[in-house]
């Protein structure tokens, strides 16, 4: 299988950008909080650059899962079944916050160019949004984890460990 082939799989497309939402908002909420420290419009406007792609990103992580759901779950066992609805469930039900997070960041970016006033306005909500998208997106990827990992999964036994004989002689 080339690249190529890869690439027309959306299972193997939503393994390679899911984890953008997850590390583009926590990084987004860290650029602002320092641009706003700063009191920069320059390194607001970079934040709030990260923020829209971080924001944007959440669209197609969802398409691409969306479409490999089928193929996924006929693989899973039963517990990353259920795993797999779930985390598409939390997905589906959060992603209205992803976009407002994009739509805060154009709005941070374009509105300062007309009222110059409302860029720290604009850019602290924005980063309020982005730490609630950076806790919907481990919330999501929680459940996500425990697909095909059955390590992630809690046990309702825990599962007994026994230490290693060691005998000094």
């Amino acid at each position: 299988m080339t690249e190529i082939d890869l690439l027309q799989k959306p299972e193997y497309i939503h393994v390679v950008l899911n984890h953008l939402p997850i590390y583009g908002t926590i990084l987004a909420a860290l650029a602002l909080g320092i641009s706003l420290v700063l009191r920069s419009r320059a390194a607001q406007i970079t934040a709030l650059i990260i923020t829209l792609l971080a924001g944007a990103s959440a669209y197609p992580v969802l398409v691409s899962g969306q479409r490999a759901y089928k193929a996924i779950r006929g693989m899973a066992d039963d517990a990353g079944a259920e795993a797999l609805d779930e985390h598409m469930d939390r997905a589906e039900k959060t992603i209205g916050a992803f976009y407002f997070l994009a739509l805060l960041a154009i709005a941070g970016l374009l509105v300062p160019i007309k009222w110059p006033k409302t860029s720290f306005p604009l850019a602290a909500v924005t980063l309020a949004e982005a730490l609630i998208c950076s806790g919907l997106a481990v919330y999501i990827a929680q459940a996500g984890g425990q697909v095909r990992h059955p390590e992630f999964r809690p046990s309702e036994t825990p599962t007994p460990t026994s230490a290693p004989d060691h005998q000094d002689k």
